[in-house]
């Protein structure tokens, strides 16, 4: 299953295809490759065909560059990637809104609290993830 779901991600379509560099996948924060494999892990375990969300994938991308008349820059590839993603599963009844809208509030918090963390005291830092 897993080639499967390889060969449907290199054969995307060029304009939702995901960002590579030298054939590699990019990714520019971990959160970013967190949901890259979320959605394929939710699409082999059969939550939903690949197909859905590419062709979700590219009425977000569609969506926002027509909102603006070209490429949203605020708006990166997996932002729309997540923002699909969170489509997909709220109409899959994977999670509800309020489930949804609790764990951003509680992820926000912690991204709050995340700081240097090169100086000096005694408190240790633990993270529920």
């Amino acid at each position: 299953m897993a080639e499967a779901i390889d060969q449907q991600i290199a054969s995307m379509d060029d304009s939702i295809a995901l960002p590579r560099k030298n054939g590699e996948l990019i990714f520019e924060a971990p959160w970013e490759a967190r949901a890259f494999g979320l959605a394929v892990a939710l699409n082999e375990q059969g939550t939903y065909p690949w197909r859905d969300f590419s062709e979700a994938l590219a009425r977000e991308i569609s969506e926002a560059e027509l909102s603006t008349g070209s490429p949203d820059e605020s708006s990166t590839y997996y932002k729309r990637w997540l923002a699909t993603l969170e489509e997909v599963v709220l109409a899959a009844g994977l999670v509800t809104h309020a489930e949804l809208d609790a764990e951003v509030t509680k992820q926000a918090k912690h991204d709050a609290h995340t700081h240097n963390h090169s100086h000096d005291h005694e408190y240790h830092h633990h993270h529920d993830i």
